[in-house]
């Protein structure tokens, strides 16, 4: 997905199974992040840079939604150990990450192999991409965003 594409109508299912749709945040900015795995360090520390600035984000209008290919089990986990306050999507059979372009062959020690490249795409109230961030600050994403918006 671009600058200007609308976003997939159905993201998914939540952590409890529920399906999540954009219509259920009509008329309100979301911003989606992409993460590789629940409970890694670079995940855990952009996960929880989100959630400190979570209340920010919501005064400022926005919906936080989480992603990635972890299992609704494992997404349960780590928000409880974590105490996220926002929706995450078990995209377990990667529809997401592929509607966005995420899913893509990485790099790592000399290996090749498929995984979700961590990206923020963040939307306005009619759920038009407006800003995507390639290169986020796992340490500091939720300030990122703050910073990015504020422009």
């Amino acid at each position: 997905m671009k600058i200007g594409d609308k976003i997939p109508e159905v993201l998914g299912l939540d952590a409890n199974g529920k399906e999540i749709t954009s219509a259920q945040y009509a008329g309100q900015p979301i911003i989606i992040f992409f993460y590789p795995k629940d409970n890694t360090s670079g995940c855990t520390a952009e996960a929880c840079s989100l959630r400190d600035y979570y209340k920010e984000l919501q005064v400022m209008g926005y919906a936080l939604i989480g992603v990635s290919k972890d299992s609704a089990a494992s997404h349960q986990k780590f928000a409880e150990k974590h105490s996220l306050p926002f929706t995450l999507i078990a995209d377990v059979d990667k529809t997401l990450n592929q509607a966005f372009g995420v899913w893509q062959l990485k790099k790592m020690c000399g290996r090749e192999s498929m995984g979700t490249v961590r990206t923020t795409f963040i939307t306005n109230a009619n759920h038009e991409i407006t800003h995507i961030i390639n290169k986020v600050d796992t340490k500091n994403a939720g300030q990122q965003i703050i910073d990015l918006l504020s422009k």
